[in-house]
Order: C-alpha cells, then structure tokens, then sequence
C-alpha cells in the first residue's frame, strides 16, 4: 500500500510542476491571439470598425492638400465672402463723401423746351405764376453755385469722410475675425485629429487586451467575467473612435467653409514645428494695446465724430443759404411778341428758413442725443475690451499651466497601466484595476493632446484681442 501510494505522488508532482510552467508562460509570452468565445452574448460587433475602415479608405483615395496656417489665412483672405462684402462696403461709403461734396461744385443744367398754345389763352388755375403763353421753341443753361451755407456742406463732407473711415476699420476688423475663425477652425481640426489618433491607438490596445482575455477564457485560466471586461472596454473605445472620426469629419468640414469652399475639402494639415512660449507676463500694457490699435475701437471712435460733425451739420439748417444763379439761352422759334431772340441773366438768391414747424431744431436735437449715445457705446465697448483681454490673457496663462500637468497626467496615467497589467498577468489583480488603468490613460492621452492646442488657441485670441492676428 505504502508503494503505492508513494508512485501516485511521484506522478501528481512533476504533473502540477508542467501545469504551472504552461501557464506561466502562456502569461509571460504576450498571450497568443486567439478568436473570440462560442458564447453569443460575448461576441463584440465588427461592423462598426468595418465602416469606419471603409470610409477611411474612401478619404484616404481622396487627394489630400497640405496646409499650413499661414496657407489657410492666405486663403480665407482670398475667398472667404465676408471680407469681400466688408471691402465693398467700404468702398460704396466713400462714394457718399463725393456724392456731398458735389455740392461744392456748379450745377449746370441744359433745357430744350417747345411750346404750342391757343391765341390768346392764359393760365388761370393753381399756385401764383405769369399766366401769358406763348408759342416758342428755345435752348439753355442753368448754372447754380452754392456761395455758402455756413458750414452746414463742409461739416456734412466731414462726417461722411470720418464714417467711411470707420467703415475701413470695420473692414480691417472683419478681416481678423476671419483669421480668428481661421485659427480656431485650424486648431480645432488638428485637435480632432489628435483625439482621433489617441482613439485608434486605444482601439488597437484593447483589442490586443480583448484577444489575449479570450485565449486564457478557451484555456480556462480566466473568468467569463473578465472577457466580459475586456469586451465592453473594447466596445467603449469603438464608441470613442465613433466619435472621434465624426469630429474630426465636422472640424475639416468647418475650416473648408471659413476658407470660402462651399464642399467639404481633404486638407492634410501641417502643425507648426515652433515650440510654446509663455504668454506676456504684463497684462496692463496688452490693455493699453488693445485700446490703441483695435479696428472696433477705431471705427466707433470713427463713428463718434462722425455723429458730432452731422450734428453740427443738422444745427446749421437754422441758418440761410446763399446761392448765385445765372441762365442764357436762344429763342430760335417765337411769338413776335418775344424780342429779342436771345435772352440771359443772373442772380443771386438767399433762402432764410423762417417756420417750418420745429423741424430743423427736432432734426437737430436728434443728431445731438445720437452722438451722445455713439460716445456711450464708445465707452462700453472699451470696458468689454479691456475685460476680454484681461480674461484672455488668464486663459492663456491657465492653458500654458495646463501642459506640464497633462504631460504629468499621463505619465502617471502609463505607470499605473503599466503596473495594473503586470498585477493582471501575474494574477495579483483584477480585470477592474486593468479597466480602470485603460480608462485612466485614454483619458490622459486626450487631455494631453488637447492641452496643447488648446493653448495656441488662446495664445491665438489673445493676439487677436491686442493689436490682431
């Protein structure tokens, strides 16, 4: 009995020691890839990934054109329409400071004129004039020239020459609008772009991680629990890269419309190799720039003088207007009575407003409260810029903070996947710490690739939000 006994433990012992060995190193080898489990409530859909990879196979056989930022904003500049209608409008309002100072010139005028009438008749009816008609036919000119209005032309020409002024200005702040929205739309889709490349780098990760589970689930080294795991993981960065693509499609979408294309454009862009600076450290001075050089600021101030000028203009109805008139002409055809056949004169006419129901002083009393209100306007927008430059610049500042700490984040974030898979694979962990460890580490990874765009956008606003883009 004793040998017995004693031959069935030299068998079990080297038994156990090869079992132990196999799986050993079954774990230590980086798992075999092995198909997913019979079970059906297990399996993981591969359609979404298959569309996914068929539609990057369509962008990818689309031409793709590099593009740099100072490309984009050479081509927003070009196409965008918004630039061109703020340069049109710009022009038309210099066109009304000529149509006002055209009353500074003569008005010269040619007549022909050929009259019928019945012998003898006269005109009896309306407003009081020389009823006697005669038949005629006859050619002149009229020449007319303003002697003077007492300055009510002369501040007109102003306040039309300071607004289109302010329409240049609004021109030019069209413009960096335009190149803000360029670099928004350019960071925006370099950001989505890193996100999308985080979430295929997760994908392929948990899929390896999924595969190695559903090789130790068939060797019944690991629960149905933990492939489970790996499998709503492996669904959740499907889910991710989903998303990601679809941002990235809708970013690309919106730099091809800032950038004047009515169809979406393939772009391939190219990230400035320029490392980050801090921003200013004197928030004050960009303030003082801000107030200085801003077109939004120039154009009410524009603005504001204008409206003081009109308003100047509108007071100057209450006083008389003197023009100088002169006329000739020949009466080739006429009455006898018409002698001789040529006829001319000048004069001179003052025209002194005497009643005409307050309307000169109400229009008056209007220009006056509309430039008080422009100076208001004036003042408020200069609040809310140096407010926006102020938050600007601690955005900036708190972006730039930003990129040691994310950079940090995910550093921390690899270790403890690092050491969760090494708990993992030795049997010392769960699937739980792994998950959480996976989860941890996307999470970083997109934080960190954001972070730095990010902070180029607000270095960008800030830039925009001082002396422009």
């Amino acid at each position: 009995m004793k040998n017995v006994l004693l031959i069935c433990l030299l068998l079990v012992i080297p038994a156990c020691s090869l079992a132990q060995e196999t799986s050993s190193s079954a774990a230590q080898s980086g798992l075999p890839s092995a198909p997913a489990p019979q079970q059906a409530q297990l399996h993981t859909a591969s359609v979404p990934v298959a569309g996914l990879e068929a539609s990057a196979a369509q962008t990818a056989a689309v031409p793709s054109t590099s593009l740099s930022l100072s490309d984009a904003q050479a081509l927003a500049l070009k196409n965008n329409p918004q630039i061109s209608f703020a340069r049109l409008t710009a022009l038309a309002s210099q066109q009304v400071t000529r149509q006002v100072r055209s009353n500074l010139w003569p008005t010269a005028t040619m007549d022909l004129t050929a009259v019928d009438s019945e012998p003898g008749s006269r005109i009896t009816a309306g407003a009081l004039n020389n009823p006697t008609v005669y038949p005629r036919a006859a050619a002149g000119a009229t020449v007319t020239q303003l002697i003077t209005d007492f300055g009510r032309t002369t501040n007109l020409i102003s306040s039309a020459s300071l607004a289109a002024k302010a329409e240049n200005q609004n021109a030019l702040a069209t413009k960096e609008q335009i190149l803000l929205a360029v670099d928004q739309a350019f960071y925006n889709a370099l950001q989505t772009h890193a996100v999308l490349t985080v979430a295929q780098q997760t994908v392929n990760d948990r899929q390896t991680v999924s595969d190695q589970v559903g090789a130790l689930f068939k060797s019944k080294l690991k629960s149905e629990l933990d492939l489970s795991f790996a499998n709503v993981n492996l669904a959740q960065a499907k889910l991710l890269l989903l998303d990601a693509q679809n941002n990235e499609n809708a970013a690309l979408a919106a730099l091809s419309a800032v950038l004047g294309f009515s169809t979406l454009q393939s772009f391939q862009l190219v990230e400035d190799p320029s490392s980050s600076v801090a921003p200013p450290g004197n928030v004050d001075e960009l303030i003082a720039t801000a107030l200085t050089v801003r077109p939004e600021i120039l154009a009410l101030d524009f603005q504001s003088e204008s409206a003081a000028k009109f308003q100047k203009a509108e007071r100057d109805l209450l006083f008389p207007n003197i023009r100088a008139l002169g006329t000739v002409g020949d009466t080739p055809v006429r009455n006898p009575a018409i002698s001789p056949n040529w006829y001319g004169a000048v004069g001179l006419n003052v025209d002194i407003p005497v009643f005409n129901g307050f309307l000169f002083t109400a229009r008056a009393r209007e220009a006056s409260l509309r430039e008080q209100a422009t100076r208001e306007r004036l003042r408020d927008l200069r609040d809310r810029i140096s407010r926006d430059v102020r938050t600007s610049w601690l955005n900036a500042n708190t972006a730039y903070q930003r990129l040691a700490v994310t950079q940090q984040l995910l550093d921390q974030a690899n270790l403890a996947l690092n050491l969760a898979q090494a708990r993992y694979h030795l049997g010392l962990g769960s699937i739980v710490e792994l998950s959480q460890g996976q989860l941890q580490q996307t999470q970083a990874q997109i934080s960190n690739a954001q972070a730095m765009y990010d902070y180029r956008l607000s270095l960008a606003l800030l830039q925009y939000q001082t002396s422009g883009i």
